[in-house]
């Protein structure tokens, strides 16, 4: 079989068998496909060690980062292990492919009085009555309150809520459902706007259906839209316009653990399967720690 042929096989696999979300998949396909314009379009079987050593040093010389070469280092080795599991290659040439370490960055994160500064500021506003007031403040207040992923946030119905216990019931990574609690102050926005915000956008276009969050055309209010809000009203307390909404769910792991959390009960939260992944949080709270240490301690 050739490499191409191949690669649009595991890219299925990964879709119908895995059920890894588009994004995720289609991240493989690129991934492979370079590997593929590197060598050629080989045949599988003739893929070995040395064709993925000099695909990496190729693309070590054009200057990709270390993040990127490790991701496609990984994305060899699930290929190459699902072609040798399908019996499609004799041996996994991936199994000695080193991948470079990953730098650590820390990811952004507002400070709990800042955020909070402008949580209340577009309370005030939503207090005014306007339908996309309302629905703003109660969106960041659950991305916040919850913790949660933008694509969680926008694949939420109005059923998933219940406002009584202040939970949501999402649906994460690789089709894992949690229920998540979330805050007064979220309760608080969230019953507002769907008494009074949610109706006024519904309104406006038919194909709302049973989704929270709205758009201004009133059909459900998709990832780049939370994005730019998040970017317009977050951005000027990070000191960056490079956040998004995973800006809240840093912020939302970070200030949780500074407030003596356990990092288990952080993890659940998340909806992390790995514990490693929730730990990164730890490191920023460390640096957090430190930077008040060497503002406010007499000998620092």
């Amino acid at each position: 079989m050739l490499l191409t042929r191949a690669i649009e096989a595991f890219a299925a696999h990964l879709s119908t068998v895995r059920r890894l979300s588009p994004a995720t998949v289609r991240a493989y396909r690129n991934d492979l496909r370079d590997l593929q314009a590197t060598i050629g379009d080989l045949e599988l079987r003739d893929v070995d060690l040395e064709h993925l050593r000099e695909w990496l040093w190729q693309a070590t010389k054009r200057g990709d980062e270390r993040s990127t070469l490790a991701r496609r280092t990984s994305s060899a080795r699930a290929f190459f292990r699902w072609a040798h599991e399908e019996e499609l290659v004799p041996a996994d040439p991936s199994l000695r492919l080193v991948a470079p370490k990953r730098g650590r960055t820390l990811p952004h994160v507002a400070a709990a009085e800042a955020l909070g500064g402008v949580l209340d500021r577009l309370g005030r506003a939503a207090a005014e009555g306007d339908p996309v007031a309302l629905r703003d403040h109660a969106l960041l207040e659950l991305l916040y309150g919850a913790g949660i992923r933008v694509s969680e946030l926008c694949g939420l119905d109005v059923d998933d809520l219940d406002l009584d216990r202040g939970t949501a019931r999402v649906l994460g990574k690789g089709s894992k459902e949690r229920v998540v609690p979330f805050g007064a102050p979220a309760q608080r926005a969230l019953g507002a706007y769907l008494t009074r915000g949610r109706p006024a956008l519904a309104a406006r276009g038919a194909g709302a259906g049973p989704a929270v969050f709205l758009g201004v055309r009133g059909g459900r209010m998709g990832p780049r839209a939370v994005y730019d809000l998040v970017t317009r009203e977050v951005g000027p307390v990070v000191g960056s316009s490079a956040v998004g909404p995973h800006t809240l769910r840093h912020s939302a792991a970070t200030h949780l653990l500074d407030g003596g959390a356990d990092l288990r009960a952080v993890q659940e939260l998340l909806g992390h399967a790995s514990l490693g992944t929730t730990q990164i949080y730890t490191h920023v709270s460390s640096e957090r720690l430190a930077a008040a240490y060497r503002l406010a301690h007499p000998r620092a």
